[in-house]
C-alpha cells in the first residue's frame, strides 16, 4: 500500500507564493513520474506539472514561468513552488505518484488565491 501525504496549501493574495510538498510512503518498488494535478470548482482535473526519475519537467501552459516543480528522490517527495498566484489558480491540488503501472493519489490541499 501507498501513502501520499500532502501539505502547504492555503489562503494567499494575489501575487503570493506558496509551496506544496507530497511525501510518499509504502510499498513503492519504483517511481516513473511524481507530478501535480489541480481542480477548480466546476473544472476536470488538470495536469500542473510533472517530473519523471531523470528529471524532465512538464508544466501546464498556464503555470509556465511561475510554477517550479522538484523532487528529492531519497525522501519520495515531491514539491511544487508556486509563485506569482492569480486567483485562477484557485483549486484543489492532487499530487501523484506513477510506478509504471498505475498512479497513486495523495487526499488534496486546498489553494485559495484571494485578496
Amino acid at each position: 500500500q501507498v501513502q501520499l501525504v500532502e501539505s502547504g496549501g492555503g489562503l494567499v493574495q494575489p501575487g503570493g507564493s506558496l509551496r506544496l510538498s507530497c511525501a510518499a510512503s509504502g510499498s513503492i518498488f519504483s517511481i516513473n513520474a511524481m507530478g501535480w494535478y489541480r481542480q477548480a470548482p466546476g473544472k476536470q482535473r488538470e495536469l500542473v506539472a510533472a517530473i519523471t526519475s531523470g528529471g524532465s519537467t512538464n508544466y501546464a501552459d498556464s503555470v509556465k514561468g511561475r510554477f517550479t516543480i522538484s523532487r528529492d528522490n531519497a525522501k519520495i517527495t515531491v514539491y511544487l513552488q508556486m509563485n506569482s498566484l492569480k486567483p485562477e489558480d484557485t483549486a484543489v491540488y492532487y499530487c501523484y505518484v506513477h510506478n509504471g503501472i498505475r498512479n497513486y493519489w495523495g487526499q488534496g490541499t486546498q489553494v485559495t488565491v484571494s485578496s
